[in-house]
């Protein structure tokens, strides 16, 4: 699929149609520390943005993806949005940005059902809860979640230590199979 081909039929339903393929193409990046979940089901792509470009003659189209980062920090962004680049361009988008979007900050709550499920099969717990409930409750607020084992679905596990693989998951143990894992903080 080539921008000009695009471009010379530009019109709302194939603007559409582009940007449904770029989020079902997007499914297919994985994310570098977890590679079992896409970026979009991890809810870091925000939204998909197709436009032409104003000063190319040949009417070509470009593609902004706006990602917000699981925390300000993370080390993995800058492989992210080089790898969403790179799995755009290699569908034939010549014309590919991202842009970062830090508010509102991302949370737990953004995650797929899907992408919750490919967490568990995979072996790390995904959130045991909402970042704010129906209540307007936070997590700080509540008492501590009891997270299952992804491994025999036990739930007498417990956590030990607030810090995993990564900043954003906690070591937990389950003291019914005795295996530790992972568990996906919710924040």
């Amino acid at each position: 699929m080539s921008d000009p081909l695009l471009a010379a039929q530009t019109g709302p339903d194939v603007l559409a149609a582009l940007r449904a393929s770029v989020w079902e193409w997007l499914e297919a990046v994985a994310d570098p520390e977890i590679p079992v979940i896409s970026v979009v089901d991890l809810g870091i792509v925000r939204d998909v943005e197709i436009t032409a470009a104003d000063a190319d003659a040949k009417g070509t189209l470009c593609c902004t993806v706006v990602i917000t980062p699981t925390y300000s920090g993370c080390p993995a962004m800058r492989l992210i949005a080089s790898e969403i680049t790179t799995a755009l361009q290699d569908k034939g988008l010549s014309q590919v940005s991202i842009r970062t979007q830090l508010a509102p900050a991302w949370n737990t709550d953004w995650m797929s059902e899907k992408g919750r499920r490919n967490l568990k099969q995979y072996g790390i717990a995904p959130p045991a809860q909402q970042v704010i409930d129906i209540r307007g409750i936070s997590p700080r607020q509540q008492a501590a979640p009891q997270v299952q084992c992804p491994h025999c679905g036990s739930m007498q596990t417990v956590c030990v230590s607030q810090f995993g693989s990564t900043s954003c998951k906690a070591l937990y143990q389950c003291k019914d199979c005795r295996e530790p894992f992972d568990y996906f903080k919710a924040h």
